[in-house]
């Protein structure tokens, strides 16, 4: 495979839906098929084994969200650019794609050259999210970290309200680790230390607070 050819994984339950994607992507050059996947479980399984730079993620899978497929896979690759993929427009679905650190969101009516353009520009690093959108919501989400409202929330140190707003950016721990100049282990610690005093399992269910916090918050 050429060096600057993009490997592409894409997700979606229906058959002729990931068979039509591949056909359509296979047309533009440094486009590389390597995967595809029906389910949660499978996505996660492939990327794993694949390694793509970018994943075509449909939002709506028979076994969960492929937004938390999102979060999963990126937990694990950092480097690997998500874009969501919907039949409709759904504010929720795109605030979560947000927070699990998806690069696009786009509806299934996308043209085919569309699609082929923002798997490459993702796989440049940019994001096609609209920006105001974005800024929006993790500034919300870094107002309501600071305040420390008189909850659950209010145990959290500064630092733990630091990291949570990090995490429900859709960083890593290795991401965090380097931008707030810490070792991975006292992240991962902090991170334990937040899901506890949350009274939340998993850094997914954090997200998901933070998500669900600005919404109650309003616009």
């Amino acid at each position: 495979m050429p060096a600057d050819e993009l490997r592409v994984m894409v997700v979606d339950d229906h058959e002729v839906v990931r068979e039509g994607l591949r056909a359509l992507l296979n047309r533009r050059d440094g486009l590389n098929i390597v995967a595809e996947a029906g389910t949660v479980a499978q996505a996660v399984e492939m990327a794993m084994q694949y390694k793509p730079d970018v994943v075509v993620m449909d939002v709506r899978l028979p076994d969960g969200s492929g937004v938390e497929a999102c979060r999963e896979i990126r937990a694990q690759l950092p480097e690997t650019r998500m874009i969501m993929l919907t039949s409709y427009a759904d504010d929720e679905a795109v605030m979560a794609s947000i927070l699990a650190g998806a690069s696009a969101y786009l509806l299934k009516q996308v043209r085919s050259h569309q699609l082929a353009d923002a798997i490459q520009a993702v796989g440049r690093g940019e994001s096609l999210l609209d920006p105001q959108v974005t800024k929006r919501v993790l500034d919300q989400m870094r107002e309501m970290a600071s305040g420390a409202p008189a909850d659950r929330h209010s145990q959290l140190t500064q630092n733990e309200n630091k990291i949570l707003t990090l995490i429900a950016e859709g960083k890593t721990n290795r991401e965090i680790a380097a931008e707030i100049f810490l070792s991975d282990k006292t992240v991962k610690n902090y991170v334990s230390s937040i899901l506890s005093k949350l009274n939340l399992r998993r850094r997914s269910e954090a997200a998901a607070y933070i998500a669900r916090r600005t919404r109650s918050q309003g616009p």
